[in-house]
């Protein structure tokens, strides 16, 4: 790794709004570290390792789910949205956890489940309790279809499918009924329509932002709003199922967030907003995003991890070569310098990026830096998900015994034998839910017992222990990364310009602000290429540039000849590219 730190600027940037400089790390509980010995990550453990974060130059610290909750799907179907799961802690460890975060200058975000909740939520046992009830309407109840007879196949009160397949709706004898779940059937939607349930969640917003939290990430926010009457949906558009169209980006949905962002939001200045966004376009992104419409600082879109989807979540396809920059292009430019990007390639329901975008055989390394390259020096602020920075690989899911997932377990329910199907065992959220790897113990550090989801084979030889000194490791790459974040007013509020040198696998941006600019050259792909850059020509001669970071070492033309990171540097951003090489440039002073 070509590593010179000397040429940055001394000082940290100034950054206003703050989270336009700052880079947040994903964290998903069960997994990160156990420290009670019962096999599932806890909230003290991530008190424990918040110094690792710091170390890193982490800002944010995003929590997965940690309510009271069945654990129906992993805490995101919440029981009491005011109370933590004893599985994870408790309120005083919560605290304990968010004080430390603020003495070493990280900023503490929950995950939120608004769009439903789980079936044991005190709303909803009162809901389901009679057609009474004066909690009745606020989750979705209907009656059969008419003429159908309630309970029987095909008495859905409409033909919308659920995220993790078969019908949204399930059916309750005890009041003849069936109650709307577009996620599991543990997982009601509440009713936005009625103005109690958006007041008691809006009261239960400002109740954890005055307690100290720092902002919330919203889960599944663009589906909030159903269309009126609950109609029957058009064909599926994999990956999304049937009737997806009339609940993404309903007719309130953002009436719904300005209002939220009214009540809760703007009377905490500098709290920190993303919505996580699944049907959102390059072309809607700023109806979420744009300051002016008081909705969140930022969306977390699905356009580039659905990428070669269009059979199915669990049929993927190869990408060809730009596909990805392509992606990641089109949203640069339509957000432009008005909204602002949520960067990231993994999180808790993805699979882990250098398996699905990059080459886990033959160029582990060089795909997992390369990767990190082109999403995180984009206009943005860069997502982090645990172990990522380490180049984390997914579980080896090979029998119906390695699943946890409700998703991955509901496919399965519904084939015949035992064999697992090559796209499952690569698409499954598990993938991302592995035990974070500390080191090259049986449990990889994360725990003293069984752990709760099998370890992949890999965690003896990627884990935090053998790269932390390792300077050309891939943890010391991101750490590189995240200082030049830091440093370089370029990277935080410049603008973004795509060149084109000719050949689809070569991202190539240009960050640029006043006296300020970055050049980032990234070959997505197994070949060697060589770009050629469009004119005019002094604009990339050699000596404007100087290279900051590189991924390799490995000359791949006559003339270049790569010297050590205190040497005067003599790549220059015409040289040929090497597999999955990425290079980062500075205007040179």
């Amino acid at each position: 790794m070509i590593h010179r730190p000397h040429l940055l600027p001394a000082a940290h940037t100034h950054a206003s709004p703050w989270w336009t400089n700052a880079v947040l790390y994903q964290i998903y509980p069960r997994s990160f570290q156990d420290t009670n010995g019962d096999g599932f990550g806890d909230l003290e453990g991530i008190r424990q390792r918040l110094d690792y974060l710091a170390d890193l130059g982490i800002d944010i610290v995003w929590i997965c789910p940690i309510y009271r909750s069945p654990q129906a799907d992993n805490g995101y179907d919440i029981a009491d949205y005011r109370d933590i799961d004893p599985l994870f802690g408790d309120l005083d460890a919560f605290d304990r956890l968010i004080a430390r975060a603020h003495e070493l200058g990280m900023r503490v975000v929950m995950d939120l489940v608004v769009n439903h909740t789980s079936i044991e939520h005190p709303w909803f046992v009162e809901s389901a309790s009679s057609v009474h009830s004066a909690r009745r309407d606020w989750y979705y109840w209907r009656d059969a279809r008419p003429g159908m007879q309630p309970g029987a196949a095909g008495a859905e009160p409409n033909n919308w499918e659920s995220f993790f397949g078969g019908s949204a709706w399930q059916y309750d004898p005890n009041s003849g009924q069936y109650y709307l779940h577009l996620f599991a059937r543990e997982q009601p939607d509440l009713n936005w329509e009625n103005p109690q349930v958006r007041d008691a969640v809006y009261d239960m917003m400002n109740w954890w932002l005055d307690r100290g939290v720092d902002g919330f990430r919203v889960d599944a926010i663009d589906v909030i709003s159903k269309a009126p009457g609950l109609p029957d949906g058009g064909p599926a558009r994999p990956p999304f199922g049937v009737g997806h169209e009339c609940y993404a980006d309903g007719p309130r949905l953002h009436e719904f967030l300005q209002e939220m962002n009214s009540r809760t939001f703007a009377h905490h200045p500098g709290s920190f907003t993303v919505g996580e966004a699944s049907n959102a376009s390059a072309e809607s992104a700023l109806l979420f995003c744009a300051p002016d419409r008081g909705e969140f600082n930022m969306l977390i879109q699905f356009e580039h991890v659905n990428l070669g989807l269009e059979n199915g979540k669990f049929t993927p396809r190869p990408m060809s070569d730009g596909e990805l920059a392509d992606v990641f292009t089109r949203w640069q430019n339509a957000l432009g310098e008005r909204g602002w990007n949520a960067l990231y390639l993994e999180n808790h329901d993805q699979p882990r990026s250098v398996s699905r975008f990059g080459d886990p055989t033959a160029y582990w390394r060089e795909s997992a830096t390369a990767l990190a390259t082109a999403y995180f020096l984009q206009r943005g602020t860069p997502f982090i998900y645990q172990g990522q920075e380490i180049g984390m690989l997914g579980g080896a899911l090979s029998t119906r015994a390695d699943f946890r997932d409700v998703e991955s377990l509901n496919y399965l329910d519904g084939r015949e034998g035992n064999e697992v199907p090559t796209g499952l065992a690569a698409m499954s959220r598990d993938n991302g839910r592995t035990p974070m790897q500390w080191d090259d113990s049986p449990t990889a550090g994360f725990t003293s017992a069984h752990p709760w989801i099998g370890l992949p084979p890999s965690s003896s030889s990627i884990n935090v222990a053998t790269q932390i000194q390792d300077p050309g490791s891939i943890l010391s790459y991101y750490k590189a990364l995240i200082d030049a974040r830091h440093r370089i007013p370029a990277l935080t509020q410049g603008t973004f310009e795509r060149i084109d040198v000719g050949e689809p696998a070569l991202f190539v941006y240009r960050r640029h602000a006043p006296d300020s600019e970055v050049l980032v050259m990234v070959n997505l792909s197994g070949a060697v290429l060589t770009p050629h850059f469009p004119g005019p020509d002094e604009a990339w001669v050699p000596t404007r540039w100087a290279l900051y970071l590189g991924n390799t070492d490995v000359p791949h033309s006559s003339d270049s000849v790569r010297m050590g990171s205190d040497e005067v540097h003599d790549v220059s951003p015409h040289d040929a590219m090497g597999p999955w090489e990425a290079r980062v440039y500075l205007v040179a002073n």
